[in-house]
Protein backbone atom coordinates (compact mmCIF):
# COMPACT_ATOMS: atom_id res chain seq x y z
CA UNK A 1 0.00 0.00 0.00
CA UNK A 2 1.13 3.27 -0.59
CA UNK A 3 2.54 5.92 1.93
CA UNK A 4 3.79 5.83 5.31
CA UNK A 5 0.65 3.71 6.79
CA UNK A 6 2.54 0.81 8.20
CA UNK A 7 6.08 0.98 10.31
CA UNK A 8 8.39 -1.03 12.07
CA UNK A 9 11.58 0.03 14.26
CA UNK A 10 14.78 -1.53 15.24
CA UNK A 11 15.94 -0.36 17.33
CA UNK A 12 13.08 1.00 20.59
CA UNK A 13 12.10 0.32 23.86
CA UNK A 14 9.07 0.77 25.89
CA UNK A 15 10.98 1.65 29.44
CA UNK A 16 7.63 2.21 31.81
CA UNK A 17 4.49 3.41 31.83
CA UNK A 18 2.29 4.95 34.69
CA UNK A 19 -0.51 6.66 35.50
CA UNK A 20 -2.35 8.93 38.84
CA UNK A 21 -5.92 8.69 38.86
CA UNK A 22 -8.16 11.25 40.64
CA UNK A 23 -9.42 10.25 44.13
CA UNK A 24 -13.06 11.27 43.40
CA UNK A 25 -15.27 8.59 42.42
CA UNK A 26 -18.52 9.44 40.57
CA UNK A 27 -21.06 6.42 39.80
CA UNK A 28 -23.31 6.08 36.86
CA UNK A 29 -25.82 6.00 39.53
CA UNK A 30 -25.13 9.29 40.85
CA UNK A 31 -25.15 10.92 36.99
CA UNK A 32 -28.78 9.68 36.32
CA UNK A 33 -30.14 10.64 39.90
CA UNK A 34 -28.80 14.32 38.68
CA UNK A 35 -30.88 13.39 35.21
CA UNK A 36 -33.61 11.94 36.94
CA UNK A 37 -36.23 14.11 35.91
CA UNK A 38 -34.89 14.23 32.22
CA UNK A 39 -34.74 10.52 32.53
CA UNK A 40 -38.59 10.62 33.19
CA UNK A 41 -39.60 13.06 31.10
CA UNK A 42 -38.12 10.50 28.33
CA UNK A 43 -39.05 7.36 29.66
CA UNK A 44 -35.93 6.21 29.81
CA UNK A 45 -35.10 3.48 32.73
CA UNK A 46 -32.33 4.12 35.31
CA UNK A 47 -29.52 1.80 34.78
CA UNK A 48 -28.32 3.18 31.27
CA UNK A 49 -25.20 3.94 31.88
CA UNK A 50 -24.23 0.33 33.56
CA UNK A 51 -26.84 -1.33 30.80
CA UNK A 52 -26.23 0.20 27.50
CA UNK A 53 -22.56 1.21 27.68
CA UNK A 54 -20.94 -1.26 30.95
CA UNK A 55 -19.67 1.83 33.11
CA UNK A 56 -20.34 1.82 36.74
CA UNK A 57 -18.20 4.37 38.04
CA UNK A 58 -15.63 7.03 36.41
CA UNK A 59 -13.08 9.24 38.31
CA UNK A 60 -12.77 12.92 38.57
CA UNK A 61 -10.84 15.20 40.33
CA UNK A 62 -11.19 16.10 43.67
CA UNK A 63 -10.77 19.36 45.04
CA UNK A 64 -6.97 20.61 45.22
CA UNK A 65 -6.26 18.13 42.35
CA UNK A 66 -5.83 19.41 39.11
CA UNK A 67 -4.85 17.43 35.99
CA UNK A 68 -1.26 18.85 35.21
CA UNK A 69 0.29 18.20 38.11
CA UNK A 70 -1.40 14.63 37.82
CA UNK A 71 0.48 14.43 34.58
CA UNK A 72 3.51 15.97 36.16
CA UNK A 73 3.47 12.81 38.78
CA UNK A 74 3.14 10.30 35.96
CA UNK A 75 5.73 11.51 34.32
CA UNK A 76 7.75 11.60 37.06
CA UNK A 77 6.66 8.35 38.97
CA UNK A 78 7.78 6.66 35.21
CA UNK A 79 10.95 8.35 35.00
CA UNK A 80 11.88 6.76 37.75
CA UNK A 81 10.95 3.48 36.81
CA UNK A 82 12.96 4.13 33.51
CA UNK A 83 15.61 4.93 35.53
CA UNK A 84 15.86 8.04 33.46
CA UNK A 85 16.73 11.49 34.73
CA UNK A 86 15.00 14.51 33.44
CA UNK A 87 18.10 15.78 32.40
CA UNK A 88 18.15 12.93 29.66
CA UNK A 89 15.10 13.32 28.12
CA UNK A 90 15.30 14.92 24.45
CA UNK A 91 11.77 14.37 23.69
CA UNK A 92 7.78 15.33 25.29
CA UNK A 93 4.76 14.74 23.45
CA UNK A 94 1.72 15.61 25.24
CA UNK A 95 -1.61 14.16 23.72
CA UNK A 96 -4.76 14.87 25.74
CA UNK A 97 -7.50 16.07 24.71
CA UNK A 98 -8.74 18.26 27.49
CA UNK A 99 -6.90 21.39 27.55
CA UNK A 100 -7.59 25.15 29.63
CA UNK A 101 -6.31 27.01 26.91
CA UNK A 102 -5.65 27.49 23.34
CA UNK A 103 -2.01 28.21 23.68
CA UNK A 104 0.32 28.13 24.79
CA UNK A 105 0.78 24.25 24.37
CA UNK A 106 -0.48 21.97 27.57
CA UNK A 107 3.48 20.20 26.83
CA UNK A 108 5.25 23.84 27.82
CA UNK A 109 3.43 23.82 31.40
CA UNK A 110 4.35 19.83 32.06
CA UNK A 111 7.78 20.27 30.46
CA UNK A 112 8.36 22.60 33.36
CA UNK A 113 6.61 20.69 35.80
CA UNK A 114 8.71 17.51 34.98
CA UNK A 115 12.16 20.16 35.04
CA UNK A 116 13.23 19.12 31.69
CA UNK A 117 16.45 20.53 30.06
CA UNK A 118 15.52 23.09 27.45
CA UNK A 119 17.33 20.86 24.88
CA UNK A 120 13.71 19.03 25.63
CA UNK A 121 11.61 18.90 22.59
CA UNK A 122 7.80 19.58 23.58
CA UNK A 123 4.89 20.11 21.92
CA UNK A 124 1.04 18.52 22.18
CA UNK A 125 -0.11 16.30 19.18
CA UNK A 126 -3.67 16.17 18.99
CA UNK A 127 -5.84 13.12 17.62
CA UNK A 128 -9.00 12.95 19.60
CA UNK A 129 -8.53 9.64 21.54
CA UNK A 130 -5.65 8.08 19.17
CA UNK A 131 -3.41 10.84 20.13
CA UNK A 132 -0.97 8.25 23.00
CA UNK A 133 -0.16 5.56 20.16
CA UNK A 134 0.56 8.26 17.64
CA UNK A 135 2.51 9.68 20.29
CA UNK A 136 4.55 6.89 20.88
CA UNK A 137 4.83 6.62 17.24
CA UNK A 138 6.19 9.64 16.82
CA UNK A 139 8.50 9.38 19.43
CA UNK A 140 10.10 6.09 18.52
CA UNK A 141 10.93 7.40 15.04
CA UNK A 142 12.73 10.32 16.86
CA UNK A 143 14.61 7.82 18.67
CA UNK A 144 14.98 5.53 15.58
CA UNK A 145 16.80 8.18 13.79
CA UNK A 146 18.84 9.07 15.98
CA UNK A 147 17.87 12.55 16.74
CA UNK A 148 17.18 11.75 20.60
CA UNK A 149 17.88 9.32 23.01
CA UNK A 150 14.69 9.29 25.64
CA UNK A 151 11.46 10.48 25.23
CA UNK A 152 7.94 10.95 27.41
CA UNK A 153 4.62 10.26 26.58
CA UNK A 154 1.79 11.57 28.31
CA UNK A 155 -2.17 12.34 27.95
CA UNK A 156 -4.05 14.20 30.71
CA UNK A 157 -7.58 14.35 30.78
CA UNK A 158 -10.35 16.10 32.57
CA UNK A 159 -13.51 15.31 31.79
CA UNK A 160 -15.52 17.74 34.40
CA UNK A 161 -16.62 20.68 33.23
CA UNK A 162 -17.87 18.61 29.98
CA UNK A 163 -20.14 16.13 32.22
CA UNK A 164 -21.30 19.14 34.42
CA UNK A 165 -22.52 21.24 31.11
CA UNK A 166 -23.86 18.56 29.82
CA UNK A 167 -26.26 17.40 32.72
CA UNK A 168 -26.84 20.80 33.16
CA UNK A 169 -28.00 21.16 28.92
CA UNK A 170 -29.89 17.92 29.17
CA UNK A 171 -31.89 18.85 32.46
CA UNK A 172 -32.96 22.02 30.40
CA UNK A 173 -33.56 20.40 27.63
CA UNK A 174 -36.81 19.91 25.80
CA UNK A 175 -35.51 17.77 23.17
CA UNK A 176 -36.34 14.43 22.04
CA UNK A 177 -34.56 10.89 23.39
CA UNK A 178 -32.43 11.12 20.09
CA UNK A 179 -31.09 14.56 21.36
CA UNK A 180 -30.14 12.81 24.74
CA UNK A 181 -28.37 9.81 22.95
CA UNK A 182 -26.23 12.13 20.71
CA UNK A 183 -24.82 13.10 24.30
CA UNK A 184 -24.74 9.74 26.22
CA UNK A 185 -21.09 9.06 25.49
CA UNK A 186 -20.09 12.57 27.13
CA UNK A 187 -21.42 10.33 30.48
CA UNK A 188 -19.41 7.74 30.27
CA UNK A 189 -16.29 9.92 30.47
CA UNK A 190 -14.08 9.68 32.48
CA UNK A 191 -10.24 11.90 34.29
CA UNK A 192 -7.03 10.53 34.85
CA UNK A 193 -3.46 11.14 33.75
CA UNK A 194 -0.75 8.52 32.41
CA UNK A 195 3.04 8.79 31.05
CA UNK A 196 5.39 6.60 29.00
CA UNK A 197 9.13 6.77 28.73
CA UNK A 198 10.71 5.10 25.61
CA UNK A 199 14.25 4.60 25.45
CA UNK A 200 16.74 3.23 22.77
CA UNK A 201 16.68 -0.90 23.20
CA UNK A 202 20.43 -1.47 22.83
CA UNK A 203 21.27 0.84 25.74
CA UNK A 204 18.16 -0.61 27.61
CA UNK A 205 17.97 -4.38 26.93
CA UNK A 206 15.18 -5.27 29.96
CA UNK A 207 13.13 -2.47 28.20
CA UNK A 208 10.30 -3.60 26.11
CA UNK A 209 11.06 -3.74 22.42
CA UNK A 210 8.56 -1.77 20.33
CA UNK A 211 8.51 -3.23 16.65
CA UNK A 212 6.39 -1.41 15.13
CA UNK A 213 2.62 -1.05 13.36
CA UNK A 214 -0.70 0.03 11.32
CA UNK A 215 -2.41 3.56 10.59
CA UNK A 216 -5.38 3.75 8.86
CA UNK A 217 -7.89 6.92 7.89
CA UNK A 218 -12.02 6.90 7.30
CA UNK A 219 -11.66 10.92 6.94
CA UNK A 220 -15.35 10.41 5.36
CA UNK A 221 -16.51 9.97 9.06
CA UNK A 222 -15.02 13.15 10.27
CA UNK A 223 -18.35 14.44 11.81
CA UNK A 224 -19.42 11.48 13.79
CA UNK A 225 -18.29 12.68 16.91
CA UNK A 226 -17.58 16.20 17.28
CA UNK A 227 -16.76 17.83 20.44
CA UNK A 228 -15.68 20.88 22.91
CA UNK A 229 -15.52 22.04 26.54
CA UNK A 230 -19.44 22.76 25.99
CA UNK A 231 -20.10 19.30 24.79
CA UNK A 232 -19.63 16.22 22.33
CA UNK A 233 -22.22 15.23 20.41
CA UNK A 234 -22.25 11.50 18.74
CA UNK A 235 -23.52 9.74 16.29
CA UNK A 236 -23.23 6.19 18.29
CA UNK A 237 -24.48 3.86 16.09
CA UNK A 238 -22.53 5.18 12.90
CA UNK A 239 -19.39 6.18 14.96
CA UNK A 240 -19.31 2.24 16.19
CA UNK A 241 -20.23 1.31 12.49
CA UNK A 242 -17.66 3.31 10.40
CA UNK A 243 -14.84 2.65 13.66
CA UNK A 244 -15.18 -1.36 13.20
CA UNK A 245 -14.91 -1.21 9.64
CA UNK A 246 -11.59 0.86 9.78
CA UNK A 247 -10.32 -1.19 12.33
CA UNK A 248 -11.35 -4.46 10.36
CA UNK A 249 -9.96 -3.39 7.32
CA UNK A 250 -6.93 -2.23 8.89
CA UNK A 251 -6.40 -5.26 10.27
CA UNK A 252 -6.63 -7.48 6.89
CA UNK A 253 -4.07 -5.16 5.52
CA UNK A 254 -1.74 -5.58 8.37
CA UNK A 255 -2.09 -9.20 8.21
CA UNK A 256 -0.07 -9.67 5.34
CA UNK A 257 3.27 -8.14 7.22
CA UNK A 258 2.12 -8.66 10.97
CA UNK A 259 0.61 -11.75 12.47
CA UNK A 260 -1.64 -10.43 15.28
CA UNK A 261 -4.00 -13.70 15.72
CA UNK A 262 -2.46 -14.96 18.99
CA UNK A 263 -1.55 -11.72 20.99
CA UNK A 264 -0.89 -12.37 24.92
CA UNK A 265 -2.74 -9.10 25.79
CA UNK A 266 -4.28 -6.51 23.18
CA UNK A 267 -4.69 -3.24 25.15
CA UNK A 268 -7.61 -1.35 23.62
CA UNK A 269 -8.99 1.99 23.64
CA UNK A 270 -11.93 1.80 26.29
CA UNK A 271 -15.22 3.57 25.16
CA UNK A 272 -18.06 0.83 26.88
CA UNK A 273 -19.21 -3.17 26.30
CA UNK A 274 -20.52 -2.71 23.18
CA UNK A 275 -17.35 -1.41 21.48
CA UNK A 276 -15.25 -4.09 22.96
CA UNK A 277 -17.65 -6.86 22.51
CA UNK A 278 -17.90 -5.54 18.62
CA UNK A 279 -14.22 -5.52 18.07
CA UNK A 280 -13.63 -8.85 19.91
CA UNK A 281 -15.95 -10.45 17.51
CA UNK A 282 -15.23 -8.76 14.29
CA UNK A 283 -11.88 -9.38 14.39
CA UNK A 284 -11.88 -12.66 15.87
CA UNK A 285 -10.08 -12.41 19.06
CA UNK A 286 -10.02 -14.30 22.58
CA UNK A 287 -12.01 -12.24 25.02
CA UNK A 288 -10.16 -13.22 27.84
CA UNK A 289 -7.17 -11.27 26.52
CA UNK A 290 -8.42 -8.13 25.99
CA UNK A 291 -8.43 -6.44 29.45
CA UNK A 292 -11.26 -3.14 29.99
CA UNK A 293 -10.84 -0.87 32.64
CA UNK A 294 -13.99 1.21 31.27
CA UNK A 295 -16.03 -0.54 33.96
CA UNK A 296 -14.53 1.48 36.51
CA UNK A 297 -12.23 4.63 35.14
CA UNK A 298 -14.94 5.19 32.20
CA UNK A 299 -13.75 6.37 28.97
CA UNK A 300 -10.43 8.67 29.84
CA UNK A 301 -9.83 9.35 26.16
CA UNK A 302 -6.44 8.77 24.60
CA UNK A 303 -4.96 8.44 28.38
CA UNK A 304 -7.04 5.19 28.50
CA UNK A 305 -4.80 3.00 26.82
CA UNK A 306 -2.07 4.10 28.75
CA UNK A 307 -4.15 3.52 32.17
CA UNK A 308 -5.09 0.54 30.98
CA UNK A 309 -1.27 -0.77 30.25
CA UNK A 310 -0.26 0.47 33.73
CA UNK A 311 -3.05 -1.50 35.57
CA UNK A 312 -2.46 -4.50 32.67
CA UNK A 313 2.01 -4.18 33.45
CA UNK A 314 2.24 -6.57 36.54
CA UNK A 315 0.61 -9.83 34.63
CA UNK A 316 2.96 -9.36 31.87
CA UNK A 317 6.13 -11.60 31.28
CA UNK A 318 8.98 -11.78 29.24
CA UNK A 319 8.69 -12.38 25.40
CA UNK A 320 4.81 -11.74 25.99
CA UNK A 321 3.36 -9.67 22.63
CA UNK A 322 0.92 -7.06 23.62
CA UNK A 323 -1.00 -5.23 20.84
CA UNK A 324 -1.91 -1.42 21.58
CA UNK A 325 -5.18 -0.75 19.34
CA UNK A 326 -7.06 2.81 19.41
CA UNK A 327 -9.62 4.44 17.48
CA UNK A 328 -9.97 8.00 17.33
CA UNK A 329 -13.24 10.06 16.08
CA UNK A 330 -12.45 11.37 13.12
CA UNK A 331 -12.05 8.25 11.93
CA UNK A 332 -8.25 6.95 12.46
CA UNK A 333 -6.86 4.04 13.97
CA UNK A 334 -3.65 2.79 14.91
CA UNK A 335 -2.17 -0.63 16.23
CA UNK A 336 1.40 -0.71 17.69
CA UNK A 337 3.03 -3.90 18.48
CA UNK A 338 5.28 -4.70 22.02
CA UNK A 339 7.42 -6.92 22.60
CA UNK A 340 7.39 -7.25 25.83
Amino acid sequence: MAGNATVRFENVALLSVASVLPSRVTTSDHIEAQLAPALERLKLRSGLLRRVAGVNERRNWAEGETVDSATVRAGQRALADAGVSPDEVGLLINTSVTRMNLEPSVAVGLHHGLELPSSAVNFDVANACLGFINGLSLAATMIESGQIRHAVVVAGENADDIQVNTIDRLLASNGSRDDFMQEFATLTLGSGSAAAVLGRADEHPNGHRVLGGVTRAATQFHQLCVGSVDGMFTDAKALLKGGLNLVVSAWKDASTEWNWSSMTRYITHQVSSIHTSSLVKAVGLDRSRVPTTFPTYGNVGPASVPITLADEQHALKRDDRVLLVGVGSGLNTAMLELAW
